[in-house]
């Protein structure tokens, strides 16, 4: 196993990412995750079945309607949909998954079913925490957030 650390440097070294749970009537997670990888430079796609676009971009329905061979996958949906992502990742190859969970612990992409189908699968997987805690430039919040999770025991340790 690898700290979260190691995990995230790792995670976000990938240059495309898929982020899953995007919206296109409301400020969620999901979009801020989305906004601040695309600034960071990042090749971005946004998933959301219901979209056709969602910050200006092009959303798509599903990771298969990608074109591109897309390296990572943030979800930031109902641990239920998150079941049915990881299961469209193996078929894609998508060998590494961020299931992200927010500051309220019952706002959660995470599922226990998803991470050991992860596990089984041989895709890296990420089960809590934000990528925006480890992102180059993350803002004073997100380290914030990071502190205290790691103090009060909510940031997992290893992955």
């Amino acid at each position: 196993m690898q700290t979260i650390k190691q995990a995230a440097k790792k995670f976000l070294s990938h240059n495309s990412i898929a982020v899953c749970g995007v919206s296109r009537t409301k400020e969620n997670a999901a979009n801020l995750i989305y906004r601040k990888l695309r600034s960071e430079g990042y090749k971005v796609f946004a998933v959301n079945p219901n979209a056709t676009t969602v910050e200006g971009d092009i959303s798509y329905p599903n990771l298969k309607a990608i074109a591109e061979k897309t390296e990572g996958v943030v979800i930031v949906t109902k641990p239920e949909v998150t079941n049915e992502i990881v299961k469209e990742c193996a078929e894609l190859g998508i060998a590494n998954v961020w299931m992200h969970n927010g500051i309220d612990s019952k706002v959660t992409s995470v599922s226990a079913e998803a991470v050991d189908f992860c596990r089984k699968n041989n895709i890296s997987v990420i089960p809590g925490a934000c990528p925006m805690m480890y992102i180059s430039h993350a803002d004073m919040g997100h380290r914030f957030i990071s502190w205290m999770q790691n103090i009060t025991g909510r940031l997992p340790k290893q992955v």
